[in-house]
């Protein structure tokens, strides 16, 4: 396979949707040879975050002399993104022959299940990553659940640390209906005599955390509320990100030393999260997509603005969302906004979102039809010497950053 013809292949695996269940992941492993089993692991769990603690977790344990993967989604250009290796995305040719080598064990797979089931595109591209850390022999591995965590095709590996950063009421159809039911599911991740990392959590998460660690003997650490400042993943929610990072690589290693975490502070990079692409005016990406993550990105926008106005937001929301809850959160930190749409096929009409804005007496608002043609709006109300960002969803991220002509983002 090619790059194209692998994001192809897994872009057409979109038509079987996603399957809750462990049983495809199993088979796969067992095809590929139980690469899962070839390197230590870390499990990221949670509702916001995944991506960033994942990140700063495997930047620590890199400097700390261990050679590292990770595996993260979703991604803004390429699926190639979501798999690294020493904090570098694999590249096309590598990226492609995993693909492929997932492709032919889920192929043999395929003809062992029913007739109306099929490996998924999620399960394929785990396997792909699985196989590909096993292959450039990581140390260790961080990887970041995708939905929920009991049945999230991530959840064979043997982890030895599992990490939680929190739990909020999402994707209720599939993980329940209460924060208890969600937080049940993904701390389904801890095994026996596992080790539970957290930071802190919502009462009712907090009581089935107490539950989960005691009922299968597991370690419970708690991280602190500071730690080491990071000089380039901005806001507080980052340094609350920091920190649990910090505790779970220091479960995992037992002991730290300063000067690689410090450093691992001042280099790690998140994609996508209160990222500054542009100076004049100031224009910040970032993908929070629930009401919890933007009341994190409200509170860091005065560290990252400074005295610079008007800020314009530029806002896309998938409708499985609470997009409600969102602009009640990040309308007041804004002087106007601009409603788009992505090309994701759940992606909310723009005059519904500018509909709710009215309703919750937020700032004026106008709608554009093309992310890009927003973003261009948006800088021209700023000018210069203000601010745009562009919130809502990862896929608009993804949207603005992604060159032209390239495989079209995934819809799951």
């Amino acid at each position: 396979m090619t790059l194209r013809e692998a994001e192809a292949y897994l872009l057409d695996l979109e038509l079987f949707g996603m399957r809750f269940g462990l049983d495809r992941m199993h088979k796969l492993m067992t095809v590929l040879g139980m690469p899962q089993r070839r390197f230590a692991s870390i499990h990221v769990v949670g509702s916001n975050g995944k991506s960033s603690t994942t990140r700063m977790i495997a930047a620590i344990l890199e400097r700390h002399g261990l050679a590292t993967g990770t595996y993260t989604s979703p991604h803004l250009r390429s699926f190639a993104e979501r798999i690294e290796v020493r904090e570098r995305p694999v590249d096309g040719p590598v990226f492609a022959a995993a693909v492929e080598r997932a492709a032919r064990a889920a192929r043999l797979v395929d003809r062992t299940l029913d007739e109306d089931d099929r490996v998924t595109q999620f399960e394929a591209l785990t396997a792909a990553a699985y196989s590909e850390l096993a292959r450039s022999r990581v140390e260790v591995a961080v990887i970041e659940a995708g939905l929920g965590g009991r049945y999230d095709a991530t959840n064979v590996i043997p982890s030895k640390v599992q990490v939680v950063t929190g739990v909020g009421l999402e994707h209720t159809r599939w993980l329940g209906p209460t924060i208890a039911d969600i937080a049940a599911e993904k701390l389904a991740v801890v095994p026996d005599h596992g080790c539970l990392v957290t930071g802190e959590l919502d009462p009712e998460a907090e009581t089935v955390a107490e539950r989960v660690t005691a009922e299968r003997h597991a370690r419970r650490v708690r991280a602190p509320e500071k730690a080491e400042i990071p000089r380039r993943a901005r806001g507080a929610f980052q340094r609350r990100n920091f920190a649990l990072a910090r505790t779970a690589a220091e479960a995992f290693l037992g002991e730290l030393e300063a000067g690689a975490v410090q450093r691992a502070a001042d280099e790690v990079e998140i994609p996508g999260r209160l990222q500054i692409v542009a100076e004049r005016p100031l224009t910040i990406h970032d993908g929070a997509h629930n009401p919890a993550g933007v009341l994190a990105l409200t509170e860091a926008l005065p560290e990252v603005l400074g005295d610079r106005r008007p800020l314009v937001a530029v806002v896309a929301v998938l409708d499985d969302k609470d997009a409600a809850g969102m602009l009640r959160e990040l309308g007041p930190a804004c002087d106007q906004m601009i409603f788009t749409r992505t090309s994701h096929p759940r992606s909310l009409s723009p005059a519904t979102l500018a509909t709710l804005l009215r309703q919750l007496g937020g700032p004026p608002a106008e709608v554009v039809a093309s992310a890009r043609g927003a973003v261009e709006r948006a800088r021209e109300l700023a000018g210069p010497d203000g601010a745009v960002l562009a919130s809502g969803s990862i896929y608009l991220i993804a949207e603005l950053v992604r060159d032209e002509g390239a495989a079209r983002a995934s819809a799951l």
